[in-house]
């Protein structure tokens, strides 16, 4: 390695480094931001804030990384350039090429390490957060609810003005609204002056026992004209005892996307053997469905004594083949299988579009590891050659061009995973759409960086049509004018 070729390394290495701690950083303090409501004021040691964000560190790398790597680039390359250090170097009969040959080195080696990580420490940190937060609400259960404010756990939001106790559990000024689960918009308001608060064995049911309160829930009736009334029953108790299921806040994912955070907790080798059982037990439902609606709909009247009133009869009708009594129940019959149908097919499709998007989520997350690993190379031969292109170093242009880039990559990335988990693309298209948008572009930067050509690009063949028609447009006028 020559001197020229240190220097260059040096030069982005130490550019990438500060970059990178420094977004790191602003993530994560963006990441207690996301938690302020789970660690503000319950209570929690200093030593488990530091566990906490600890695990949740990993998870911002995917964000970081890639940014650190585009950002860094555009600096380095384009302070090269700024100081005319590049112009040097192609005096002397050194190529962009050339001078990127030991940091596309160093930018592969980094998309193994970005791809390891990836595979084998985001899954462990991932798992460890999820069940720190766990324990903690089943320590100290009151962690779930904080004073002051209304705490939303799934379709129920709690409110207590005053918590005591060595863990909290004490409550007292408790206000509960609960909406109704079966949609019909119906809800329940629940006061009580003390509380006591608790948690099973698992962690994942919250125990609330009220004393002293009332208790009003919302009558929805079937009848529109007794819906103007709004009816509602009140009751009062002295011993309430309300069950909370907080499973989903200890199981839910980070960045609040996932439909399940199974996939984000397991390697390569985990994810394609819970693909197969996914996979497996989604196509033994639709074959379970199939054989379910065939059964259904085929010999309807085998096990009804009904008879041809002439078997020999040809008619359009079918219905005339039979007695008037036979008739009607035929039509009640085919409708209530109809009906039963239909509630069948609805409910299994929701099972089964649930379960595909499950597997989807999967197969993206095995995309994404590798995915990480590329966006560090599309990243570095975007900002290399934009950079020696722009000729600015420092943190003012660079920042912006980074932002924009990595913005949009990252846009197109959100997109085209929630595509594929709704079944619209492929996982494979999904994961990999933002990569194939902006590779061309990075390849386009590359020739035209090598080429001295710049990062304009002629538009006359548009723009002089227009002029030509502008210009004859004025000479009419002008011609008018002189007439008059």
């Amino acid at each position: 390695m020559k001197i020229l070729d240190k220097y260059i390394l040096k030069s982005f290495i130490i550019t990438f480094t500060t970059v990178f701690v420094i977004l790191f950083f602003i993530f994560i303090l963006q990441g207690i931001w996301l938690f302020i409501a789970e660690l503000a004021g319950k209570d929690l040691d200093f030593l488990t804030i530091l566990k906490f964000l600890s695990f949740y560190a990993p998870n911002v790398v995917p964000l970081v990384l890639p940014l650190s790597v585009l950002l860094a680039s555009i600096m380095t390359f384009g302070s090269f350039s700024e100081n005319y250090e590049f112009a040097a170097m192609k005096s002397s009969g050194i190529s962009l090429q050339r001078a990127m040959k030991y940091l596309t080195v160093f930018i592969v080696l980094l998309s193994i390490v970005a791809f390891v990580f990836s595979n084998n420490v985001i899954p462990q940190a991932q798992y460890k957060f999820i069940n720190l937060r766990q324990n903690i609400v089943q320590q100290k259960p009151a962690m779930a609810i904080a004073q002051g404010q209304f705490n939303q756990i799934g379709n129920t939001n709690i409110k207590v003005q005053e918590k005591s106790g060595d863990k909290g559990q004490f409550l007292k000024g408790i206000v509960i609204h609960k909406k109704s689960s079966i949609g019909n918009g119906a809800s329940t308001i629940i006061n009580a002056k003390n509380g006591i608060l608790s948690s099973d064995d698992s962690g994942n049911l919250l125990n609330l026992e009220l004393f002293d309160g009332n208790y009003y829930e919302d009558i929805v009736p079937t009848k529109y004209e007794e819906q103007k009334k709004v009816p509602f029953a009140k009751s009062t108790f002295k011993k309430y005892i309300l069950t909370i299921d907080i499973g989903k806040l200890n199981t839910s994912d980070v960045n609040q996307e996932a439909i399940s955070n199974t996939d984000k907790m397991l390697n390569i080798s985990e994810l394609n053997i819970t693909i197969d059982s996914l996979q497996k037990s989604y196509n033994e439902d639709i074959i379970s469905f199939s054989d379910n609606i065939t059964q259904r709909t085929s010999n309807i009247l085998n096990s009804r004594k009904i008879q041809y009133v002439d078997k020999d009869t040809i008619t359009d009708d079918l219905l005339e083949l039979y007695q008037l009594i036979d008739q009607k129940k035929i039509i009640e019959i085919a409708t209530n299988n109809i009906t039963s149908i239909d509630f069948s097919i609805d409910s299994s499709k929701n099972d089964l579009e649930f379960k595909k998007r499950n597997i989807n989520q999967h197969w993206t997350a095995i995309h994404e590891k590798y995915m990480l690993a590329f966006s560090c190379l599309l990243m570095f031969f975007i900002g290399a050659p934009l950079g020696a292109i722009i000729r600015k170093g420092g943190l003012g242009l660079p920042m912006v061009f980074a932002i924009l880039i990595f913005i949009t990559f990252h846009f197109i990335n959100t997109f085209g995973r929630k595509l594929a988990q709704e079944d619209s693309i492929s996982p494979f298209l999904g994961a990999w759409m933002s990569s194939f948008i902006l590779a061309p572009f990075a390849i386009l930067l590359t020739y035209r960086a090598t080429n001295d050509i710049g990062i304009m690009i002629n538009f006359d063949w548009i723009t002089e049509p227009i002029k030509k028609v502008i210009n004859k447009l004025k000479k009419q006028k002008t011609t008018t004018t002189n007439v008059t």
